[in-house]
């Protein structure tokens, strides 16, 4: 029998509707897995919106409230809660987009009088129409299953390039956000990487864990884990999706699923996708599903993606440019780098001492908006020639279409990639009201004046 801690003993359960949290009031029980429970909530009457705003619009009025107890766990199972839920919020501040969930706000419950309670972990999150398992049950039409995948390889691209690999990725962790659009969830499981690979506990879900993970050995640190996990998780979704939901290795449980799986990637079995998986679709599987970590490699999620574009285009997919490139660029001498940021961002004329830039964000759902959405913002550097992380930020966010005073630059920063593969050392130094200074890369911006050198 599994425990159910958002029960009473009584069989009432814990959270009731009406039941009030910070500033929401729980209006149903949306579901439940591992240690978290999910709950529907509104606005409490009179409860301020946690970012400020008057919520004209309504869309952070209804949320989903994600309460993960730690009341009667073992210290070791509180700690590995506590943990999970400071990686989802880690995560969701230092890597907004709006491919993955939006994180509202997190408290920390007491409730003395309900020893149950006490002590409760609870994540606010945006409230998503459905999962994508709910969507399989009702079916999908070939177009809007390859915006569903097109939309999950954003969201992975986007973790990929933060230094991130989800290891945890279903149809469970996929949301339909009520406008349609996909959103990535649950991060308790998520790691970041040290380089090119992280380590993490061996965990997940079993139909969905890449052939070399049951071969892993498990050190003081754990297993260690790539984002070529998350492709071979890909590969799963997709056929799934353009399946009606069935898996594409046979078995009639999770065990025997993972042995045929195993079984294909040690070439003792073939790999047979269902009929009903559209050529295009088959293919792009079929490379996720490639039976090694070397093998699929090669099958980035940026890489994917721009097979989809091009597929949904009609268009050729522009090839990126190799990282190794991208590396050496870094390592150069100081005035082969300068070179190249000139040629790359030519001067236009004798150098200004002063230009105002309007700043672009390549991702595409964040263009042409108006609403500041955090997930949409940008940050600006406190050092160049830093690694572009979470510490090295000032505190202050652009948006796409922004105007920034720019007084002048430095063609030898650390090199930066946007969304779209572009590259440049070039930055900008950006006045801000008061005595504030940031950093703008030059790929976050279409203007490229000839500014002055910084000093």
């Amino acid at each position: 029998m599994v425990h159910d801690p958002t029960f009473c003993g009584d069989g009432e359960e814990l959270l009731p509707p009406g039941h009030r949290i910070g500033g929401w009031t729980v209006t149903g029980r949306i579901g439940e897995g591992g240690w978290a429970t999910v709950y529907a909530a509104r606005r409490a009457e009179g409860a301020a919106a946690s970012d400020g705003s008057d919520s004209a619009d309504g869309m952070d009025d209804t949320v989903a409230l994600k309460v993960l107890p730690t009341a009667g766990l073992a210290p070791r199972q509180a700690r590995q809660v506590a943990e999970a839920a400071r990686r989802e919020a880690e995560l969701a501040r230092t890597t907004p987009h709006p491919r993955l969930v939006r994180l509202i706000d997190t408290l920390v419950l007491a409730a003395p009088d309900h020893p149950a309670l006490d002590g409760a972990i609870v994540l606010v999150m945006e409230r998503a129409r459905c999962t994508l398992r709910d969507l399989l049950a009702s079916g999908v039409d070939e177009a809007r299953a390859g915006r569903i995948v097109a939309g999950i390889c954003e969201g992975l691209a986007h973790l990929h390039r933060s230094g991130w690999v989800h290891t945890d990725l279903k149809p469970e962790n996929v949301l339909i956000g009520r406008d349609g659009e996909v959103r990535l969830s649950d991060f308790g499981l998520a790691i970041e990487l040290t380089g090119t690979h992280g380590h993490c506990a061996p965990m997940g879900t079993p139909d969905y864990l890449p052939p070399e993970r049951w071969k892993e050995p498990l050190g003081e640190n754990g297993v260690k884990i790539r984002t070529t996990a998350d492709i071979w998780a890909l590969g799963i979704v997709i056929h799934e999706v353009f399946a009606a939901g069935f898996p594409p290795f046979p078995g009639a449980t999770s065990t025997a699923r993972s042995a045929a799986a195993q079984q294909y990637a040690e070439g003792r079995a073939a790999l047979r996708l269902a009929p009903a998986v559209p050529p295009f679709w088959r293919a792009l599987a079929a490379d996720c599903l490639a039976p090694t970590h070397a093998a699929r490699a090669p099958h980035t999620a940026e890489s994917l993606l721009a097979r989809i574009d091009a597929h949904q285009t009609g268009h050729r997919p522009r090839r990126p440019r190799p990282r190794a490139v991208l590396l050496a660029i870094a390592t150069c001498a100081t005035a082969a780098v300068a070179a190249t940021a000139t040629a790359f961002w030519p001067h236009p004329g004798p150098p200004a001492h002063s230009a105002r830039i309007k700043v672009f964000n390549a991702e595409r759902g964040c263009q042409g908006r108006t609403d500041r959405d955090p997930q949409c913002s940008l940050g600006l550097a406190v050092d160049p020639q830093r690694p572009y992380t979470a510490e090295n930020v000032i505190p202050t966010r652009v948006w796409n279409d922004d105007t920034l005073d720019a007084d002048c630059q430095l063609p030898t920063g650390l090199p930066i990639i946007d969304e779209e593969d572009h590259s440049s050392t070039l930055w900008y130094r950006i006045h801000l009201p008061g005595p504030a200074t940031g950093w703008l890369p030059a790929v976050r911006t279409k203007d490229h004046p000839s500014l002055v050198h910084c000093p």
